[in-house]
């Protein structure tokens, strides 16, 4: 038996629990660590039973909890290489320093190190200044060894583990396109037009049941469309209503990247794929990431149940919504 369970879905966050009889993994981390937790004891999940966390891609609504909850657990994340580099890159603070300002830290910088320098020198005992420069001289010949202070001063600089936001217990790297597996979960990540680093959707196969999770898109692509075939229970983006986009409370810039080939699904797009390119096999529809502001939950469905009323074959489906606010019923097949 496979089992989806979807936490939450919007542009609030994100994250869905994909279960097999011997394997649990959780696609994105959109909630904090605390409110993750709790929804999975809701929908009747076990938080300490994950064997892993998939990343779909790095933007917040889908990483918010990432770190915190992969440090808790101790479970390793899966993402690709470019969408890693874009978390660290995220939560890596930069700043921008005038010259004067450089000059000023530099001299802070040899002032610190002046006044740990003559610390040292202040703590030696009298008499034991000879022995002090032999083992200066000593240590400078082997640049292996170091001062017990430099050590401690060295150590002192270092973040631990806890206090790097970016520290991971584990990561694996995978490549769109190319299959990889955890557990008994056979996973097949196929790229998706958004605007992030490298993102992804998944296909999850386990003991004859196929799930797919595929959302954040711009518009269906043949690859997407060909990933999408033969699904048992589909999560799929229908993010607005096109006529609430244009006349809600977005920036111009905002609505312009929504509506890109690079942004989200509008209810039309996705009731285009179901009536022209879906081939009927899912057995739950799950309309995921609607948008708060410029969707309805009534109109996503009607467009998506309109669509495939015009396929009386198709009409076995069931559309079910998923919401920001609460987890969906798990699904289970």
């Amino acid at each position: 038996m496979m089992r989806m369970t979807v936490l939450a879905s919007g542009s609030k966050g994100n994250s869905a629990v994909i279960s097999s009889s011997r394997t649990r993994v959780l696609v994105d981390a959109g909630l904090s660590c605390r409110e993750l937790m709790k929804r999975m004891v809701l929908a009747g999940e076990d938080p300490a039973a994950l064997d892993a966390i998939l990343i779909t891609h790095e933007h917040q609504d889908h990483v918010a909890g990432l770190g915190v909850l992969a440090r808790k657990l101790g479970v390793p994340v899966y993402l690709t290489e470019p969408t890693h580099r874009a978390w660290v890159r995220m939560l890596t603070p930069r700043t921008t320093m005038s010259y004067a300002q450089w000059l000023d830290h530099v001299q802070r910088e040899k002032e610190a190190r002046a006044h740990a320098a003559s610390a040292v020198s202040a703590d030696a005992e009298p008499g034991l200044c000879d022995s002090m420069s032999a083992a200066v001289e000593s240590s400078s010949s082997s640049p292996d060894s170091a001062e017990p202070e430099e050590q401690e001063l060295e150590a002192a600089q270092k973040p631990s583990a806890k206090a790097d936001p970016t520290y991971l217990p584990a990561v694996e790297y995978f490549r769109s396109g190319s299959q990889f597996s955890i557990g008994d979960i056979e996973i097949t990540p196929f790229t998706i037009p958004h605007d992030a680093a490298d993102p992804c959707g998944f296909v999850f196969a386990s003991e004859g049941v196929r799930m797919a999770v595929a959302t954040d898109l711009g518009y269906m692509p043949p690859n997407v469309k060909t990933a999408l075939k033969r699904i048992d229970v589909l999560l799929l983006e229908s993010n607005h209503d096109l006529e609430m986009l244009k006349d809600g409370p977005y920036p111009w810039s905002v609505k312009q990247r929504v509506l890109s080939r690079v942004g989200h699904l509008s209810n039309l797009a996705t009731a285009e794929f179901l009536e022209r390119d879906y081939d009927g096999a899912a057995a739950y529809i799950v309309l995921g990431h609607l948008s708060e502001s410029n969707n309805a939950p009534e109109l996503a469905r009607l467009s998506a149940e309109q669509a495939l009323m015009n396929h009386p074959t198709l009409l076995g489906n069931r559309i079910l919504l998923a919401e920001q606010t609460a987890p969906l019923a798990p699904i289970s097949l």
